[in-house]
């Protein structure tokens, strides 16, 4: 439990008190992001809209909403087009931050200034246009703004060594995308494309066909001596909120 892994003497609400997590617990946040996500999409009141830019904004309202009337999120705000901390002239899609507090994550301290946790947005399919590519959740040939791509090159979240990516799943279902994203990963790999392996593939973590939710996980060799990155997928089917 998260409270369990808080420090006793954590209390919220100024700067001047302390917050003490474990890397464990970035983990729970996760899991509590991607429990939102299926009451995100089937809000009532939630315009009903296809970029990824106005679905992430509607995302980080939601998030910042429930975290606060949270008892165990309370110490959170969430960001978005935040710059990468080591790569400052590229954006983060969402950033997890402290709100009123100083938090220690294994010893790595983070005030409202800081990213806890980046987390990278990406539509499923991705819009077709002359520049974009398909494989555009994994890497696009026509440019650095692959999802899972940026991860690997350091381009997004390079000294931390935890992330996640949300896919807005606009069409088919996650299993048929898991399918697509295992194919594109294994093609790259095959043809020795830099850095690529099989060790890149999304493993399944948990799928609920009631809620349209699943959930992957990932681990990412980095270049030029970067730390090992993993990362959490969480894929959410949007087409629900319509039936």
């Amino acid at each position: 439990m998260l409270a369990n892994s808080l420090s006793s003497q954590a209390q919220f609400g100024t700067l001047s008190k302390d917050v003490h997590l474990q890397m464990a617990s970035m983990h729970e946040l996760l899991n509590f992001i991607a429990d939102e996500l299926p009451r995100w999409r089937d809000r009532a009141d939630r315009k009903c809209l296809s970029s990824e830019t106005e679905l992430t904004s509607q995302l980080i309202a939601h998030l910042n909403g429930i975290a606060r009337l949270s008892t165990g999120w309370d110490f959170l705000q969430f960001r978005t087009e935040e710059p990468d901390e080591l790569q400052r002239g590229r954006k983060i899609d969402i950033a997890a931050s402290p709100c009123g507090a100083i938090v220690w994550v294994d010893g790595r301290r983070c005030t409202d200034f800081d990213t806890l946790l980046p987390l990278e947005c990406k539509r499923l399919p991705t819009p077709k246009a002359k520049d974009r590519d398909e494989r555009e959740y994994v890497f696009s040939q026509n440019s650095s703004t692959g999802g899972i791509q940026r991860f690997k090159a350091g381009h997004h979240g390079g000294n931390h060594t935890l992330a996640a990516m949300i896919a807005y799943v606009q069409d088919d279902t996650a299993v048929i995308w898991h399918g697509r994203v295992t194919s594109w990963i294994k093609e790259l790999s095959a043809i020795g494309n830099a850095g690529w392996t099989e060790k890149d593939l999304l493993l399944t973590e948990s799928a609920n066909e009631e809620t349209g939710l699943t959930t992957y996980r990932s681990s990412h060799t980095r270049m030029n001596g970067v730390p090992e990155i993993q990362l959490r997928h969480l894929w959410i089917e949007m087409e629900r909120k319509n039936q």
